[in-house]
């Protein structure tokens, strides 16, 4: 626990990472968690000037385009491809004198700016660097991440990871690094207002029945193929119809063609698009069910989505992944790759009439959850690491 002397202390909190104008899960975390630190210290937000080269991004933009933006003020200093800038922003950052520095890490390829960032402020100040791991490793990595990752390991005094599958790859990395955990705090800025399920789905075009919801970018890791694999028989035991929203990181050419060769195309719907923060809880609203089909995952910014709109999900048993989905009180946990599991589970849920038996539980889930709890981690890690010798 912290001393009552450190909770009542004001402190310079500097966080490194995307803001808006990003748009993305990451962005939205540093927002979500700059406004919370706020309400108790001083805070500032370095951005990025430019995140990834446009011909390695494989979207139609990497800016938020929504017409309701979630944004905090932040210097843009960081070109993740110049070198000069990385310098420019660590001796920005040590003139502010921050007690802590929060760095978000998602992906190795920014290692080089954010080891020569924290290099200047180990050199110029005394602030207490502790990266935010989103992921420690890539979901589709390589030798050379590793390699980099390694590297960027070294710069941080402390870690938060959101995940138990993190940590243990975190000490493999660094065997005796200062790690906290932290489960992925709910994402609910996208919930302003209420509408109803008939409401929800007039907007978005659909009717009655039992709608699934699988949602978010589309790449191989999230294992959309096995849930379309389970679409007949999930259409034949309960008439469900899925939505599969997001936009498509590969070829959407296979999944179309599987569809069709199952015989379910009529029975799924593809929004080949990002989805606008503000339409986001029309989605959410509508479905009954949302689908995580993943072949891996460290954790999942859409089942925290799920939670603030306290939707049940059907969860495959990798990552973290069953450590948010409380089997049988928000969900249910399948294997992964296996679409007549999934389809059971999907049958259960509405056989048995676990929405209802679930509704319930998911307040308990928010605060479990919290942007608060995130921050009095962070507090706590400060008072630690100020600590030690």
């Amino acid at each position: 626990m912290i001393s009552s002397e450190d909770t009542v202390r004001r402190l310079r909190i500097c966080l490194v990472g995307p803001a808006w104008p990003f748009r993305g899960g990451i962005s939205h975390y540093n927002t979500s968690l700059a406004r919370e630190l706020a309400l108790r210290h001083e805070v500032s937000v370095i951005n990025f000037s430019r995140l990834y080269p446009d011909f390695l991004f494989p979207g139609k933009t990497q800016y938020d385009e929504s017409g309701s933006t979630h944004r905090v003020e932040s210097e843009r200093l960081i070109d993740s491809i110049n070198p000069f800038t990385w310098i420019r922003a660590g001796f920005r950052i040590a003139r502010s004198r921050p007690d802590m520095t929060v760095v978000q890490w998602w992906h190795p390829c920014f290692a080089p700016a954010l080891v020569m960032i924290c290099a200047i402020l180990r050199m110029l100040s005394s602030t207490k660097i502790v990266f935010i791991c989103h992921n420690v490793v890539p979901h589709e990595t390589s030798p050379i991440d590793r390699i980099l990752s390694s590297i960027a390991f070294l710069a941080p005094h402390a870690f938060v990871v959101q995940s138990q599958e993190d940590r243990r790859n975190l000490l493999k990395i660094r065997k005796k690094a200062v790690v906290s955990s932290h489960p992925l705090p709910i994402f609910d800025f996208f919930r302003s207002g209420e509408m109803t399920k008939e409401e929800a789905r007039a907007e978005i075009g659909e009717g009655e029945g039992p709608l699934l919801l699988f949602f978010g970018l589309i790449r191989p890791y999230k294992g959309l193929r096995h849930l379309i694999e389970a679409m007949p028989s999930i259409g034949g035991r309960t008439g469900a119809r899925l939505l599969v929203v997001g936009e498509f990181y590969e070829d959407s050419t296979p999944y179309f063609e599987l569809a069709g060769k199952l015989c379910v195309s009529d029975r799924i719907g593809f929004i080949d698009r990002y989805i606008a923060n503000e339409e986001v809880a029309a989605y959410f609203t509508a479905a009954d069910l949302v689908m995580l089909p993943y072949l891996s995952a460290t954790q999942s910014a859409i089942a925290q989505v799920a939670i603030a709109f306290d939707r049940p999900m059907i969860a495959t048993r990798v990552g973290g992944l069953p450590e948010v989905v409380s089997e049988g009180k928000t969900g249910f946990i399948v294997p992964p790759a296996d679409p007549e599991g999934m389809a059971d589970a999907v049958s259960r849920f509405f056989d048995e009439g676990w929405g209802e038996r679930m509704a319930p539980n998911f307040e308990k889930e928010k605060k479990r959850f919290s942007w608060a709890s995130l921050a009095d981690t962070l507090e706590e890690m400060h008072s630690k690491l100020s600590r030690r010798k």
